[in-house]
């Protein structure tokens, strides 16, 4: 039953995602840039993590 949910909330997803590109690709490229910038700034926060462990944990 667990997996029937999984792929319908999965299909939903995909509709939905689908429905904001078609409806407004303006917006759908705001998001997807969204999704980058905090992508990257994970990135680099993880980053910025390993060097201070690297450095011992200092300043």
């Amino acid at each position: 039953m667990a997996v029937n949910a999984k792929k319908i909330a999965v299909y939903a997803l995909v509709v939905f995602g689908l429905y904001v590109i078609i409806t407004n690709p303006a917006k759908a490229a705001d998001y997807v840039q969204i999704g980058f910038e905090g992508i990257s700034d994970a990135a680099k926060a993880i980053g910025d993590f390993m060097t201070w462990v690297v450095n011992g944990g200092k300043n």
